[in-house]
């Protein structure tokens, strides 16, 4: 006998990047930042206070909040701090979805989307991209055609690293009805020379939601925090309804503040992992392995089909070098690689080489 609801028995979880404990492994497979979080991180876990944990943390992680509106110029009521970007999400669906609305979303993307619609019993549409990663002509038609209620567009794209301009994401929020989340996990590893800045569209557009986190760009993907932008209207709603009473812990508030307060020093990370991001791809497409050019933390790459991606996948990961292979429809023949140190890369590149003269 199984007391799950209905929807809860038929569907698949979600599957995490495989994680190791084994100190030699090269982890390039759950897009984490290859660098340590800033030493102003360090120090305040040092200073944290174990007698402060008797007691319940800052219900609206003020002090983090006041530090991200001093950085993005936006007031404290236009931000929410979450236990990951992944609680934004579900916050988004719980707080504006009702059962039977529809999701849509690009496809290909992340993967926990269609994971949370089914938790909440929505429906789930996907708009294909096309050939070439681009967005169809007719994605805001087939979008008003779809009566979706919200629709999340990761951007730059996960897995394809692709960026999609601003100025095209405010044409959808004006032709849209319903809510556009843009999920920003990777939007630090920007090349800055393209002035993205979707920030500013908060004041102009009260049903855009973005979606940051402090896992990539601030390496602190053990921590768990993330937040959430937009209008102080779509903000309210989940920060005095739906949020749990202290869904970030007291630690995490500190060390996330003093991420955020160090902003320069993840801006230099970020830096060096963009260098290193051109020279892999660079290298991979010398060998055949055709990668096209990427916003994020991350290449998307072909594999000859005279290895196969799967094989690859494999050889790769009995030389302790863990990548991202999607067993899904125009993705088969492709690895996702996280971008790695130097060093790291360098490894990798010299197992792939190794596994091509074979």
């Amino acid at each position: 006998m199984s007391f799950e609801r209905q929807n809860i028995e038929k569907m698949q979880g979600y599957a995490p990047g495989e994680q190791t404990g084994t100190a030699d492994t090269i982890k390039l497979n759950t897009n984490e930042n290859p660098y340590p979080p800033s030493p102003e991180v360090a120090a305040a876990l040092k200073e944290i206070d174990v007698a402060a944990l008797r007691r319940y943390p800052t219900p609206m992680a003020d002090s983090f909040r006041e530090a991200a509106s001093r950085l993005h110029n936006i007031s404290m009521e236009q931000i929410i701090a979450t236990n990951g970007g992944d609680e934004l999400l579900r916050l988004v669906l719980t707080t504006y979805i009702e059962q039977q609305d529809t999701i849509a979303v690009c496809k290909p993307s992340y993967s926990l989307y269609p994971v949370l619609a089914q938790i909440q019993g929505c429906r789930f549409e996907e708009i294909p991209l096309n050939d070439d990663w681009s967005m169809p002509e007719d994605f805001i038609e087939q979008l008003q055609k779809s009566a979706a209620k919200l629709v999340i567009i990761v951007n730059p794209n996960a897995p394809t690293g692709m960026l999609l301009p601003a100025a095209y994401l405010a044409k959808i929020a004006e032709s849209f009805s319903g809510l556009l989340l843009i999920d920003e996990a990777y939007v630090d590893f920007v090349d800055p020379e393209l002035n993205y800045d979707s920030i500013s569209l908060i004041h102009e557009h009260e049903n855009i939601l973005i979606l940051r986190t402090l896992s990539k760009a601030y390496s602190l993907a053990g921590l768990r925090f993330g937040y959430g932008i937009g209008a102080s209207s779509l903000i309210a709603p989940m920060m005095y309804k739906t949020r749990d009473s202290y869904n970030t812990d007291h630690i995490s508030q500190k060390l996330a503040t003093a991420a955020i307060e160090s902003f320069e020093y993840a801006q230099e990370n970020c830096n060096r992992i963009r260098e290193s991001r051109n020279r892999l791809r660079e290298d991979l497409n010398e060998l055949g392995l055709s990668a096209a050019e990427s916003q994020s933390n991350f290449i998307l790459c072909q594999v000859p089909q005279a290895i196969g991606a799967q094989n690859l996948y494999r050889h790769l990961k009995q030389k302790n070098i863990l990548v991202r292979y999607f067993d899904q429809d125009r993705l088969r023949d492709k690895l996702r690689i996280s971008i790695g140190s130097d060093t790291e890369n360098a490894t990798l590149v010299a197992a792939i080489k190794e596994a091509l003269s074979k």
